[in-house]
């Protein structure tokens, strides 16, 4: 009887962050400013606390946790706040890296990854501030290789790796004043929100309850 609320906290915290995930694609579909302030913030750490309560990789819990610093600093519009953002998930991406190991990926894969990189840096590159197109070049080198490499464990992981990456990839598009998509706000959050819950179904399905 006693250990049942222990067993019960990894989906109630699942459900938390499946709420929290609602209220903000709702906030932005509707440009609610005031819900997206409180939503965005509590995604990432519900997250790395159902990772934790379910005794997941230390290294996912940072990972996740890297993202929730890149989510608040990409909610201000204070200078140096989207690089710091990027920086921090740069460093989540390290994190992840690091989580998939020496496992292999297909070359083909790859390749199709590294050409996608060069093809959008290409297209984004005049548009970009100058200031940010050393960072922004290598963020999305580092991202790609995440992205390309997430699929070494398996389908979730790597659908959750090429979430992220045309998740960032949409808002390279708007910092470069390139064309996007209706709704583009929503589809941002929505496969971000999207490529996090995947790469962290993925790794702990991978390493469950791993202590890393």
């Amino acid at each position: 009887m006693s250990g049942r609320p222990a067993h019960r906290l990894p989906g109630a915290l699942l459900a938390a962050f499946a709420l929290a995930a609602l209220v903000e694609l709702v906030s932005v579909a509707v440009d609610a400013r005031t819900g997206q302030l409180l939503a965005k913030p509590l995604l990432m750490p519900l997250l790395a606390a159902y990772v934790a309560a379910r005794g997941g990789p230390r290294l996912l819990v940072a990972a996740l946790l890297l993202g929730w610093g890149g989510d608040v600093f990409l909610l201000s519009s204070a200078d140096g706040a989207f690089l710091a953002g990027m920086g921090c998930f740069a460093a989540g991406h390290l994190c992840y890296l690091v989580l998939f190991g020496h496992r292999r990926t297909r070359a083909g894969l790859a390749l199709g990854y590294g050409l996608a990189l060069v093809v959008a840096l290409a297209l984004l590159w005049s548009g970009l501030p100058a200031e940010l197109r050393a960072p922004v070049a290598v963020y999305s080198l580092l991202l790609a290789a995440m992205a390309c490499r997430a699929s070494a464990l398996g389908p979730l992981a790597g659908a959750g790796g090429a979430l992220f990456l045309l998740s960032d990839t949409l808002i390279a598009t708007g910092v470069a004043d390139r064309p996007q998509p209706p709704a583009a706000d929503l589809w941002i959050m929505l496969t971000y929100i999207a490529a996090q819950a995947l790469l962290t179904a993925g790794i702990l399905r991978s390493r469950p309850r791993t202590h890393d």
